[in-house]
């Protein structure tokens, strides 16, 4: 077992399996207008090629993952949701060291306008998802997507 005090970061390359940095991410739909919410990234410090994403972020170890999941939304978009179920999880090609858990999500309340890491948020049609991300999309996600 390992040990990692507060203000420490750990050395993944010590690892050879099993470590990951974990991020949940929503998959806000709006089931009335068949749209998916997406948001705009610049600059992201972890994956280069990242723009175009699902709304989420890292948790925190003190409650679950779907507490996060709510705040992050919250954060970024200015919804609040509801946590359907979740949908999927993947590594990225681009950076194994991630792991990102997918939830199915509804807007309950609140405009919706890019906040934290956002500069700009917009709503697309599930098959339309593919054509605004710029990093990989796993194709059994991209499947569940289009049959939305």
């Amino acid at each position: 077992m390992f040990n990692v005090k507060k203000g420490e970061r750990m050395d993944f390359n010590e690892f050879d399996r099993g470590v990951f940095v974990v991020n949940v991410l929503g998959i806000v739909f709006d089931a009335e207008n068949k749209k998916i919410l997406i948001g705009k990234r610049e600059n992201d410090p972890h994956i280069e090629k990242l723009s175009w994403c699902f709304p989420g972020g890292r948790p925190i170890y003190d409650e679950d993952l779907e507490h996060y999941l709510k705040l992050e939304i919250k954060k970024k978009t200015n919804l609040d949701i509801e946590i359907k179920n979740v949908v999927f999880a993947k590594t990225y090609p681009e950076n194994r060291k991630f792991l990102s858990i997918y939830y199915l999500c509804e807007a309950k309340s609140g405009g919706e306008k890019a906040g934290e890491s956002f500069s700009e948020i917009k709503w697309v049609k599930p098959e339309e998802t593919k054509d605004y991300f710029t990093t990989s999309l796993h194709p059994k996600l991209e499947e569940y997507l289009n049959n939305l």
